[in-house]
């Protein structure tokens, strides 16, 4: 920058443009073991590019999300969502350059290049903003990705309720929790060094309003997240209220069926045990059908009266 050309180097040619240029954008590219050349020890790549001492940290792997001021140097761990995981991209500021470092390769900073190359900001401040603008659009990309994801599967159960609906949706909570959980801390750190920074005289009004705009844009992805939990707390409970509808109409056809044969069956068993009476008196063939058959059907008629009376029969008819 500010010619927005690019290229690749090692460690050395990029520590010797950071000294020489007015500002650039230095990216490295770490290897999972560590450095590039698979280093792990605490300050290779700072030292690599000839970084203060108190950036030891940077390219550390699981490194927490920190956001502090070094004099005149702004240093970051800032979370993103890449290929649907979360990464870290460290970040160091000065006043002429911005240096970044991530291990394994992370899609953003070709966007951020690209953008850069169209956008062509001033110094290396605005292209920092601009850096931490874009790992904040990766979570908002996400999370509206998974809100409307939820809604689909809202409209899918009101359809028909399936059980593997309850999982995707225990899975897309389960999302927007370790979104909200992972972007927090970091808008908190940055929120702190910046009200900070604003007492200080020395930090212009320019700079101030790419803050403002920085903690408005935050405040609005967090809200974003949190909409995706309301959604998918909301989608679980009308996934609740759908299962405990069919419940209740499970219940209700047990009592139509309980109402209808349990005088029966205590018809049944009263008149078939051996009492002396009912062995000895009740022979013919009228009073049988009289109580195995008329009786029964009198009885019948009776429950059927006391379904309608009590409109169960339309409650049931209503749920289908």
């Amino acid at each position: 920058m500010p010619e927005g050309t690019g290229t690749r180097a090692d460690l050395h040619e990029a520590r010797r443009r950071l000294a020489a240029a007015r500002f650039l954008l230095v990216d490295v590219e770490l290897s999972a073991a560590g450095t590039e050349d698979g280093s792990a020890e605490d300050g290779a790549v700072a030292g690599g590019l000839g970084l203060e001492e108190e950036l030891a940290w940077f390219g550390r792997p699981d490194e927490p999300v920190r956001a502090d001021f070094l004099g005149e140097v702004a240093a970051f761990v800032v979370p993103l969502i890449h290929e649907d995981r979360v990464a870290h991209l460290h970040v160091v500021a000065g006043e002429r350059f911005v240096a970044t470092a991530h291990h394994g390769p992370v899609a953003m900073v070709a966007e951020v290049i690209a953008q850069l190359r169209r956008e062509r900001p001033q110094d290396a401040v605005a292209m920092l903003f601009l850096v931490l603008q874009e790992a904040l659009a990766t979570f908002r990309r996400a999370a509206v990705k998974e809100l409307l994801q939820v809604e689909e599967l809202e409209d899918e159960m009101f359809q028909q309720r399936r059980p593997d609906q309850i999982y995707r949706l225990a899975q897309l909570r389960r999302r927007a929790a370790l979104l909200h959980h992972t972007l927090l801390p970091y808008v908190q750190a940055v929120d702190e060094v910046i009200a900070r920074r604003f007492t200080s005289r020395r930090f212009p009004e320019e700079r101030q309003q790419l803050s403002r705009d920085f903690q408005h844009a935050a405040r609005m992805v967090l809200t974003t997240i949190e909409s995706l939990q309301d959604a998918a707390r909301r989608a679980l409970a009308s996934y609740s209220s759908l299962v405990a509808g069919e419940q209740n109409s499970v219940i209700n056809r047990l009592a139509i069926v309980s109402v209808i044969f349990l005088p029966l069956s205590f018809l049944t068993g009263f008149f078939g045990m051996n009492f002396t009476y009912l062995t000895d008196e009740l022979e013919s063939g009228a009073v049988f059908w009289l109580l195995a058959v008329g009786l029964q059907v009198s009885v019948v008629f009776a429950a059927f009266y006391v379904l309608h009376r009590t409109r169960v029969w339309r409650r049931l008819r209503d749920e289908d």
